[in-house]
């Protein structure tokens, strides 16, 4: 049992490391890619990848993807077409302080939705543990000046990024609800196509109106690195985990985040690192482990 809940820990801090690298790589993409035709690149990359490995074996387990269609169809629309192109369209009227601080109601959604859906319960230790996490966020956001807060303004892109904390919140609840006789592999390969399927129209009406973007390198190696790093790697690891400890577990390691960020930040882009980053981090690590330990 502990060491399920260990592998379930693990499986989550890395889904969170790879997503918190997602935010590096994505930054330059924002401006040369539009939101869906950014997502349907990265997610027909995942299915590219993923077709050999899973792809026969979700090809032999039809009457099983039939038979649970609609629960795959739901969980491709939340967590593939939607979740990610979101975040997208916000980053494009939004702050990068007010998506950041957004984020952070990710897990809280999480948690609110297991309780009321799979009746699990929000102990003290757990409220407590958030709110510390959650501190520690915030002050690691602001660098220690909270009079940020007072003069934040609000545009239209917050509106996307809290539909999109919601939605991988719902997102994450579904996954714990997968059918046994579905096995992960067919989970991933079928929400992966089915929400790529849900995306062209999407983005063949962007590309339509904007045009295609430029595929330089650096565009090329950032798709890769999404589509298989932030897609298909992590969300194999965040099943997994959810399947091992629960979403609000998982959702309370997800404060980890800005902490990989921002070590990604210092080691690929060489941005200073102080004492907020120290004081932040033992403030959402000792949050994380609190609200964690039962």
């Amino acid at each position: 049992m502990i060491t399920h809940k260990r592998a379930g820990i693990a499986f989550a801090l890395g889904a969170t490391m790879i997503w918190s690298g997602n935010f590096i790589v994505a930054r330059g993409l924002n401006e040369a890619v539009n939101p869906a035709t950014l997502a349907m690149l990265r997610w027909l990359t995942a299915c590219l990848a993923l077709f050999p490995l899973a792809g026969p074996g979700m090809w032999k387990s039809r009457n099983i993807v039939i038979k649970h269609f609609g629960y795959l169809a739901a969980a491709s629309l939340l967590g593939v077409t939607l979740f990610n192109t979101l975040i997208y369209v916000a980053a494009h009227t939004s702050t990068a302080l007010n998506l950041s601080l957004i984020a952070t109601s990710t897990p809280i959604f999480i948690i609110i939705f297991a309780r009321i859906f799979l009746s699990e319960k929000i102990t003290a230790a757990r409220a407590g543990g958030v709110l510390f996490a959650v501190s520690g966020v915030v002050l690691l956001i602001t660098r220690a000046d909270l009079s940020v807060l007072l003069s934040l303004s609000f545009a239209g892109g917050d509106l996307w990024m809290i539909m999109a904390a919601v939605i991988f919140g719902a997102y994450s609840i579904l996954i714990r609800k997968k059918p046994e006789e579905v096995s992960q592999g067919v989970f991933l390969m079928s929400t992966f196509l089915l929400g790529l399927i849900m995306l062209l129209p999407w983005a063949g009406w962007e590309m339509a109106i904007h045009g295609a973007p430029t595929f330089t390198l650096e565009v090329i190696g950032s798709i890769l690195y999404i589509g298989i790093g932030a897609s298909l790697i992590s969300f194999y690891l965040w099943t997994g985990a959810i399947a091992r400890i629960g979403p609000s577990r998982a959702g309370i390691i997800y404060y980890s985040l800005p902490l990989f960020s921002g070590l990604g930040a210092f080691l690929v882009l060489g941005e200073p690192v102080g004492w907020i980053h120290a004081v932040s981090g033992l403030m959402i690590f000792s949050g994380i482990v609190v609200a964690t330990r039962n």
